[in-house]
């Protein structure tokens, strides 16, 4: 019986590790899935941002041009 004892022990403290472990793959599965979900969110922000940016650089372009050609009207 004694020999049992150990096993049983050792069975025991290994099955806790084996579910800790298992706890631990399923948190970092969920938090692996949910940054890849924000880096997604973040990437299609960035290129919002990016053509807006674009948007008024072409605006301030064409107003700078409207004012260049104003000024040369003028002159």
């Amino acid at each position: 019986m004694s020999e049992k004892q150990p096993t049983l022990a050792a069975i025991t403290e290994i099955s806790a590790h084996v579910d800790r472990l298992v706890e631990t793959c399923r948190r970092l599965s969920e938090e692996n899935r949910s940054l890849r979900q924000s880096q997604e969110q973040l990437a299609n922000e960035r290129a919002g941002l990016i053509a807006r940016n674009e948007q008024a650089r072409s605006r301030v372009e064409a107003m700078i041009s409207r004012l260049k050609s104003l000024e040369q009207n003028q002159a």
